[in-house]
């Protein structure tokens, strides 16, 4: 068969392939293009799931009569003429495909009137058939884009679509994603005669969280930390929810940078190594952040659907995002955290002459656990902590209770009940313990340097070229751990030392699992996970055990250690290891002043 040129409606419709997936792909193109103009008011309307309609109209800055047509050909765009523009894409579209390739699996219907002109102009065109000229038309400043019977000329691609309620709801999660990358637009979203979505502009944090309440449920609301880090060119805002939150699946994840939203793995592994040791394996976290960067940092020219992103300092941000997330659900309980980050920032800060200066806004607190074991009995918490049947000390503006208050009794040898100034608080007394004390094994092994187990048969493993190319410049980074390993040959790797705490584990299958992991992410995380796994049960055995009784004194120590300690609101599987019970639950459960 000879080679051939293909037609222009063929080539688009095979571009249409990779960006017009379904109707909610559709609505991504048109909502980021309304965006892109500028627009304060973006309406979405559709039926039969978006197949039948698709109608977006906003109120941006329109497209002018002689570029009505320009639009609907291919690679034309308003948003970069050169390469160089590549390099620093400030805008969420920039290839100039969507509207042609929608139109040729589509009949599409443009209208649009610019700002100062006397009226709007319309555009018809069924299927990519050749453009016809445009026509006066009624409408306000902005934009409308109708498309109607998607895939109606390619019914092969119309027999993959599910039925019209499986792409609403794809469309509503799209809608939704795209209605919190943008608080400064008012969004509504109707589908048919019912209205699904209608969000006002939302001006500041409490305007914010209303319309995160609106779009995700008020219980993430009540669950979520609020942060904002400011590190010189990386900027990061948002929130992240507690780990009692946690979801059976990863459908509460929202990331967005420079407000493109993403789905990509450098960024979920950060934030859920931001959740190590208070998230159970196979638990998801859930959280709606919002990474700022220079836009040369990024490049998000590296997927068709622009789902994806590659970074320039793809090891500075994941750092700085995981340890972002692990201050933010380390703290106990209210007042401002302490961030601290490593020297990539401040090299990346030097490159690009920034100069920044970490904050947490409504995050509880750092705070160094106490070197006290809850079974000793304190002198100094004597007078803080009365003995059974006392009195509880006297609250005054000047001695404010404590934030898990004090205790008042022990139920069924498991539970702590204590009482604090908004109501009850219920302690699970052994996971609270295991954590405190878990913790304070961590610091030791820290504080201490990490003891090595010279191996007496060094152990030879196999890897490919590039592993071993990776774990040779890693090398000094698994040394500070106790792991000494030392490159053979061009795919052999001789392990001669592990961690002490990791004696008996399979060395060969460690080296390897590690090499995987440099592979994927560019770090690892494995040594450090396995290390905790084993004070986690050195903590489990040495935590307050079930049905033992505590004095008041030794409740009341387990209670400040919980206040003092980083991540004491959950044991290390995630379970939480508090509740409090607001006195308001009380009054409505006994009914209280009705």
């Amino acid at each position: 068969m000879p080679i051939r040129v293909l037609p222009n409606q063929l080539v688009n419709q095979i571009a249409a392939g990779e960006v017009v997936e379904r109707p909610a792909a559709v609505a991504k193109e048109l909502i980021e293009n309304s965006l892109d103009a500028g627009a304060r008011r973006i309406e979405i309307e559709a039926e039969e799931g978006g197949i039948d309609l698709l109608r977006i109209r906003d109120d941006g800055c329109g497209i002018a009569r002689d570029e009505l047509e320009l639009a609907l050909g291919r690679h034309a765009t308003s948003k970069i003429s050169r390469l160089e523009d590549l390099d620093g894409i400030a805008s969420l579209g920039f290839r100039g495909e969507a509207l042609p390739s929608i139109a040729s699996v589509s009949r599409l219907t443009l209208v649009s009137h610019t700002e100062g002109t006397a009226h709007a102009w319309r555009l018809e065109i069924d299927g990519g058939t050749p453009t016809p000229e445009p026509v006066p038309a009624a409408h306000p400043p902005g934009t409308t884009v109708e498309v109607r019977d998607l895939f109606f000329n390619t019914p092969a691609r119309r027999r993959f679509l599910r039925s019209a309620r499986t792409e609403l709801g794809q469309l509503d999660q799209l809608v939704r994603r795209l209605a919190l990358s943008r608080f400064d637009v008012a969004i509504s979203f109707r589908h048919g005669s019912r209205e699904r979505l209608a969000l006002p502009v939302a001006d500041d944090r409490a305007a914010c969280e209303r319309r995160l309440a609106a779009v995700l449920g008020e219980e993430f609301v009540n669950h979520a930390l609020h942060l904002e880090l400011d590190a010189g060119p990386l900027k990061l805002r948002g929130w992240v929810a507690q780990p009692a939150f946690s979801r059976s699946r990863g459908d509460v994840q929202y990331f967005y940078v420079n407000g493109r939203m993403l789905r990509d793995k450098l960024l979920a592994h950060a934030v859920r190594r931001g959740y190590d040791d208070v998230l159970h394996h196979q638990r998801h976290p859930a959280y709606v952040l919002y990474l700022d960067l220079p836009p040369d940092r990024v490049d998000v020219n590296v997927h068709p659907a622009k789902h994806e992103a590659r970074f320039r300092d793809a090891r500075v941000i994941h750092d700085f995002l995981r340890r972002a997330v692990a201050d933010a659900v380390a703290t106990p309980t209210g007042g401002p955290a302490e961030a601290v980050f490593g020297g990539g920032l401040d090299a990346l800060a030097r490159e690009t002459g920034s100069t920044w200066a970490p904050a947490v806004r409504g995050v509880p607190p750092r705070q160094a656990a106490m070197p006290l074991q809850v079974a000793e009995t304190m002198a100094a918490y004597a007078a803080l902590h009365p003995p059974a049947g006392a009195a509880l000390p006297e609250v005054t503006d000047d001695t404010a209770p404590p934030p898990l208050g004090y205790a008042l009794a022990q139920l069924h040898g498991v539970y702590i009940l204590a009482q604090n100034s908004a109501g009850l608080v219920l302690v699970d007394a052994h996971a609270a313990h295991e954590r405190v004390t878990y913790e304070r094994l961590k610091l030791a092994a820290e504080g201490a340097g990490v003891v090595a187990q010279p191996l007496l048969v060094p152990v030879t493993v196999a890897v490919t070229e590039a592993e071993a190319d990776l774990i040779e410049a890693h090398g000094p980074d698994f040394e500070a751990f106790g792991l000494g390993l030392e490159r053979r040959g061009p795919e052999q790797v001789v392990v001669r030392q592990v961690p002490a705490l990791l004696r008996d584990c399979d060395a060969a299958a460690l080296v390897r699992d590690l090499a995987a992991d440099l592979v994927e992410h560019g770090s690892s995380d494995r040594l450090e996970g396995l290390r905790n796994a084993v004070l986690a049960t050195c903590a489990c055995h040495g935590s307050v055990r079930a049905n033992r009784a505590l004095t008041t004194v030794e409740m009341n120590a387990l209670l400040r250690d919980i206040e003092r300690t980083e991540r004491s609101g959950q044991c290390n599987h995630g379970r939480p290891t508090w509740v409090q019970i607001p006195l308001e639950e009380l009054d409505r459960q006994f009914l209280r002043g009705r």
